[in-house]
């Protein structure tokens, strides 16, 4: 009887969570979609869910599409959110410039909410003193001029690893991301713990297994998930995708953890503090200086991880995917690099001064930004944009790739052609709101430099030492170009190439 009641009682209380669960949602609808007149234009939400039908799996697609149909601000609603989509340079520019201190919240993922502590750097919620503490730290360690100088040494013996290993690679297959990403990898393991991590002849497969999980926990924070659109659930965590973002943390504690107790005990050993003090330091004793926690140097050096590898292995295999297309291109490309330099002094080379070489890589990234959707930003406080009244805690997301893609800012916008940025004034920088790949205003992508300058090393020895060859002979009018989207816009089918010495 009391097993026969048991069931009773939770049968009923599941009847009771299905029926009043609808009326719980549509109540919160009701009460977050009050329109107010001065709300950029968008398609009327159905009860409920809102728009979030309307996204599907390539939201810079599908907003790009209801830009052209609403115009260059639409607004749209996620279950109790409301979320602002710019798609033109005017609307970027008052996001990013105009509105920038109002618009520079980060409306942070339930499947990023690891700590209790606000430990985050690009996901960090406000432009706090923990925020500004950890850009001063990042830009003066690994960012600066003189940060950058420094590491050209490191640069070079990883740059030379990877170019030993493809040679030992002659006549096989490689798949060309998971190489760069060993690569870039090490550089950044040794920049933050002086240490590689990854093997680049590791026939375990290690590097493919940690560029899925980050790249994996990069998916868990685009993924549509009920906690984001709905909050009163996020307690529930109805998706799994906070615990497997736990799991994903782990994986790297799983390479930090032991080196960051060691370096402690290394500390509190010393005899004196001026023997620590004559040591060179690197990203990770600045942080113990600083009384970080292992939980906030994780979840610190995870976002480094992410943001110093995953866009620059994108942008490099999109650039040699392009340039496989375009023949003449790369010939021209591999013409001015032989004039300019030789592949014993590439690190030497000022390679900012190779005008044509820069515009292939400005091209692929305006035809393939890194980041299609900049890393959503909130409204700390109610502001005006383009005359429509954004709400506190908005969403607000800007569409690069609809503005790199737009006819009326590019001509011939969806042809790969560098001459477009021949002679031209666009550059990174952030000024330029039709080609924005970094973003713009204090959010901008803080390792620019040092990204711009691994990408193109990397790209111009691969050019300068290499023919690229398909498997079977396949011709690259038919190479894959379809897209994979995540916060970073990945080739959907990853380039695989034979790499064989220039002849």
């Amino acid at each position: 009887m009391e097993i026969a009641a048991f069931v009773m009682e939770n049968n009923l209380l599941t009847s009771l969570f299905l029926t009043l669960t609808p009326l719980i949602l549509l109540f919160i609808t009701i009460k977050y979609s009050k329109t107010e007149k001065n709300f950029p234009p968008g398609p009327r939400p159905l009860p409920i869910i809102g728009n979030i039908h309307q996204i599907g799996s390539k939201p810079h697609v599908s907003t790009a599409m209801l830009a052209k149909e609403y115009g260059p601000l639409v607004s749209l609603r996620l279950g109790s959110k409301l979320l602002v989509v710019a798609s033109s340079p005017e609307a970027a520019k008052e996001i990013l410039k105009t509105q920038d201190r109002h618009l520079s919240g980060r409306n942070v993922p339930d499947a990023f909410n690891l700590s209790k502590v606000d430990c985050h750097f690009v996901w960090a919620k406000d432009c706090n003193e923990h925020w500004k503490s950890l850009r001063t730290i990042s830009r003066s360690e690994m960012f600066s001029s003189k940060a950058i100088e420094d590491e050209s040494i490191l640069r070079h013996e990883k740059l030379v690893q990877m170019l030993n290993f493809l040679n030992t690679k002659q006549g096989q297959v490689v798949k060309i991301e998971e190489v760069v990403f060993t690569t870039l990898f090490n550089t950044l393991s040794n920049i933050l713990f002086s240490k590689d991590f990854l093997d680049l002849n590791d026939e375990h497969g290690t590097a493919h297994w940690i560029k899925f999980g980050l790249q994996k926990a990069l998916e868990n924070g685009m993924t549509p998930n009920v906690s984001d659109f709905f909050p009163i659930f996020r307690g529930l965590d109805l998706q799994g995708l906070r615990r497997d973002s736990f799991k994903r943390l782990a994986e790297v504690s799983s390479f930090t953890d032991a080196i960051i107790e060691e370096r402690r005990a290394r500390i509190a050993s010393s005899v004196t503090k001026e023997a620590v003090e004559v040591e060179e330091k690197d990203f990770l004793d600045r942080l113990l200086d600083n009384n970080f926690t292992n939980t906030q140097i994780n979840i610190l050096v995870t976002e480094l991880f992410i943001a110093g590898t995953d866009t620059v292995v994108s942008t490099i295999e999109w650039a040699m995917a392009e340039l496989l297309k375009n023949k003449e291109i790369l010939d021209k490309v591999h013409e001015e690099l032989k004039l300019e330099i030789s592949s014993n002094s590439i690190m030497k080379s000022d390679l900012s001064k190779l005008t044509y070489f820069n515009a292939c890589v400005k091209e692929t990234l305006r035809l393939h930004p890194v980041v299609p959707l900049l890393i959503p930003r909130r409204a700390l406080e109610a502001c005006e944009v383009m005359n429509y009244t954004i709400p506190q805690n908005s969403q607000v997301w800007v569409n690069i790739w609809a503005i790199s893609r737009d006819p009326k800012v590019w001509e011939d916008p969806d042809t790969f052609k560098p001459e477009r940025f021949v002679g031209s004034h666009l550059d990174f920088s952030g000024r330029d709101f039709e080609f924005i790949p970094f973003g713009g205003g204090r959010r901008m992508c803080p390792g620019l430099p040092s990204g711009i300058k691994s990408l193109q090393t990397i790209l111009a020895s691969l050019i300068l030492e290499y023919d690229w060859v398909l498997p079977n002979n396949e011709d690259p009018e038919n190479l894959d170009m379809n897209e994979k989207f995540g916060v970073t816009l990945q080739k959907e089918k990853p380039l695989e190439l034979i790499f064989k010495h220039k002849e």
